[in-house]
């Protein structure tokens, strides 16, 4: 440093900050602490971009859907009916209950689907751990469903007087006759609910072998419908067909019905055509016969709810006469 000059301060990342009269060695000095710098900070900004990528304990998940779905269920039934302002009958908290725990469901998959469709930006290749690990953590509800829809229809069946004469104990084979007529009104949703827990989950898991992570988020984005059905069977139980709520609720589930159920099928077939270069009418029979299969047998049963909610529509907008519109049997 030459006389008359005063020492420049120190930069706050400990570089000195250059000056016109800087050596050869001090050049380097200054280079090789930018380069370190730099690369340390590359690494960091790698990690914890990649930290989605990481995959968890997909056990763990598993374990806590098994745990959080039954018990939700029966702190909600317990709530409702120890609640000083509800006061809930046992029947009446049990099927406002399941309801509620579909919604919560329902909200988490669109949730875990949106943000696993929009991470992914080669429909193919991209993955996110979050679906698979949604993935598990989902399959115990649609056992749980089961047995709480079961629940449902076990006290709808008490309710009505179905027991024994005057209202005594019932027969021993009421149960299992409770058990048949469940099955007959269900048919279609136990169905569906065991075809997502013996096929759809493992397809999903082994079938896959990480790839598709685009065309799963988008299923789980079905489940944005899920909490105006609900919602729909919960006005109906409390005679409130006729109010504006109920109506406006029927609008936006006949909506996100036919947005996240039905035209979701074609998008994915579009969205796959313009990955691969092909028109939306060629995709069919460029993918194998397998997945058209299985796509039709998903979009099915959404066809069929999908027209119940149509006629449900047409009785609450245009009702005949005095008589109420009767309850969608939709997708929980």
């Amino acid at each position: 440093m030459q006389d008359g000059e005063s020492q420049l301060p120190a930069s706050p990342l400990g570089l000195l900050h250059p000056s016109p009269p800087c050596s050869v060695w001090e050049r380097r000095l200054f280079q090789t602490k930018i380069t370190y710098i730099s690369g340390c900070w590359g690494k960091s900004s790698a990690s914890l971009c990649s930290l989605h990528l990481a995959p968890p304990d997909m056990a763990l998940f598993f374990v806590l859907g098994c745990i959080f779905f039954p018990l939700s269920f029966t702190v909600l039934c317990w709530g409702l009916q120890s609640h000083s302002n509800l006061r809930m009958e046992r029947a009446e908290a049990v099927s406002v209950a399941s309801k509620l725990v579909s919604s919560v469901q329902a909200v988490m998959a669109s949730t875990a689907g949106y943000i696993v469709s929009t991470s992914c930006k080669h429909v193919i290749d991209d993955q996110h751990w979050l679906s698979s690990a949604y993935t598990q953590f989902a399959v115990p509800y649609f056992i749980y469903d089961i047995y709480a829809m079961f629940l449902c229809h076990w006290h709808k069946h008490q309710v009505k007087g179905h027991g024994g004469d005057e209202g005594g104990p019932r027969a021993p084979g009421s149960t299992w006759a409770v058990a048949r007529g469940y099955l007959h009104k269900e048919f279609l949703m136990v169905l569906h609910h065991a075809v997502m827990v013996l096929v759809c989950f493992p397809l999903s898991v082994v079938w896959r072998q990480g790839k598709g992570d685009f065309f799963l988020g988008c299923l789980l984005m079905a489940e944005v419908s899920t909490p105006f059905v609900c919602l729909g069977k919960i006005l109906i139980q409390y005679k409130q067909q006729h109010t504006l709520l109920h109506k406006v609720n029927g609008a936006l589930m006949l909506i996100s019905f036919l947005c996240c159920r039905v035209l979701l099928f074609p998008y994915l077939y579009w969205a796959y055509g313009r990955h691969a270069g092909l028109p939306l009418l060629a995709v069919p029979l460029a993918i194998p016969a397998h997945i058209n299969l299985g796509a039709a047998l998903l979009l099915a049963p959404q066809l069929y709810w999908f027209f119940l909610i149509c006629r449900g529509a047409c009785r609450l907008f245009r009702p005949r006469g005095s008589r109420p519109p009767s309850p969608c049997q939709t997708q929980d």
